[in-house]
């Protein structure tokens, strides 16, 4: 925490307090008016410093407990938090540290008062954190979530998941022409074997050979799935339904399928728009309630629907501290009308794919059979999930597939899903 990283230290306590004290989402939190002041790098440096103290916040919070005998202000305990990851998980030079934590406390009127105790705790913490860090468990899913996952996945699984958290997720491209290969090799990533490609940490990836020419676009390699299961066809009628952010919408277009793309949501459609013409793709842009759209019956519909989230939490650390089970009665109730929506869209003899990028089973199985029990016209279409790189291990019994964030652990992880194919009539 050298002291010439103020203003990215600055900007990271404000993100964790946003977060933990105020349950501002952590995007959220980048978009405040108080990070348009930031330069590139110290905007990039105070997100990763938030990403890690989150990844890492019952650790810290261990080794802090000794030397607090009660928390101070949320901004303050920012402070610590911070201090004590950049101390016992990143190594850096504890002087530097505690200098430029004291010296952020002592810059706003709330919380100078709180420079001693600052500087008392991280002198401590310098002393004897270190070595009990690494015999630290992983951070834990919040209780509500955690109890969920054990009943269905089992304890060694839920830690595995937990671990894979902690890791944290590399960046994925999906290549426009899908040579994963040749893009590997341009642009200095891993070709995975669903034909993703994942780059090395800390690449920039609007600098990647390509990127202009619109070769390829960020999709964690997991989400690139559902959109391959529905195989489209040049010339095909295809619905996105929910589809922003948009790989899915780009993945579609690029098979020459003629393709709707519908979200509810205008700045991210608009986004969606701005990725389409940079990679000169084409689809029709729809800004509506799936619930309300009205259209003649697509060849293909693609739902990745609305849900926790909980798939994404390698990639998202704040979400355990944002959400509760207390909406997710009403999450299930919005992803079964989508998918009656859905199947009202698809022609007969049409193709389906549902997903969530969800490690619950009642966002993933439940939902399948829940779909199969509503619409007898419906059947699974397994073959459809026969993908290069899908292991036999990821069939879910029911049908579908089950992605989980501790597969892949060699190659770095995936996020966690559930998709399945089905046909209509």
């Amino acid at each position: 925490m050298a002291a010439d990283g103020l203003k990215a230290r600055k900007a990271a306590a404000g993100l964790l307090t946003g977060v933990l004290a105020d349950g501002v989402a952590l995007s959220d939190g980048l978009r405040a008016p108080g990070f348009g002041g930031l330069d590139p790098a110290d905007r990039a440096r105070a997100q990763r410093l938030a990403l890690t103290v989150l990844r890492n916040l019952s650790r810290a919070d261990r080794v802090l407990k000794p030397h607090l005998r009660r928390a101070p202000p949320p901004y303050v305990q920012a402070i610590l938090r911070l201090a004590t990851v950049e101390i016992c998980a990143l190594g850096a030079a504890p002087h530097g540290v505690v200098n430029a934590a004291v010296a952020l406390t002592r810059s706003g009127r709330k919380t100078e008062a709180f420079a001693g105790l600052v500087n008392a705790v991280l002198r401590k913490v310098a002393a004897d954190g270190p070595a009990r860090w690494a015999d630290l468990p992983e951070q834990e899913l919040p209780g509500w979530l955690r109890g969920r996952l054990m009943s269905a996945w089992g304890k060694a699984a839920v830690m595995a998941m937990e671990a894979a958290h902690a890791a944290g997720a590399a960046t994925d491209l999906t290549p426009k022409h899908g040579d994963a290969a040749a893009m590997a090799a341009a642009t200095g990533g891993t070709a995975l074997p669903t034909g993703s490609v994942r780059l090395p940490a800390g690449v920039t990836v609007s600098t990647l050979p390509g990127y202009e020419d619109g070769d390829f676009w960020v999709q964690d390699a997991a989400a690139s799935l559902p959109a391959r299961a529905l195989h489209a066809c040049p010339g095909e009628r295809v619905l996105d339904l929910c589809a922003a952010p948009g790989g899915k919408t780009l993945q579609l277009a690029a098979t020459g399928a003629q393709v709707t793309a519908l979200d509810l949501s205008e700045p991210r459609m608009a986004r969606v728009a701005e990725n389409l013409s940079r990679c000169g793709l084409s689809a029709e842009i729809v800004v509506a309630d799936a619930l309300d759209y009205e259209a003649a019956p697509f060849d293909a519909v693609l739902l990745d629907a609305p849900c926790s989230a909980t798939g994404t939490i390698r990639r998202h650390p704040d979400l355990p501290h944002l959400r509760d089970a207390r909406a997710l009665k009403e999450v299930f109730a919005l992803q079964a009308a989508l998918v009656d929506r859905a199947v009202a869209l698809t022609r007969p003899g049409g193709r389906l794919v549902i997903a969530t990028c969800s490690l619950l089973p009642e966002e993933g199985e439940g939902l399948l059979a829940g779909a199969l029990d509503r619409h007898p016209d419906l059947s699974l279409d397994p073959a459809a999930l026969e993908l290069p790189g899908v292991a036999p291990e990821w069939h879910a019994a029911a049908g579908g597939l089950r992605l989980r964030p501790d597969f892949w652990a060699e190659r770095g992880g995936m996020d966690g899903f559930f998709l399945a194919a089905l046909r209509k009539g």
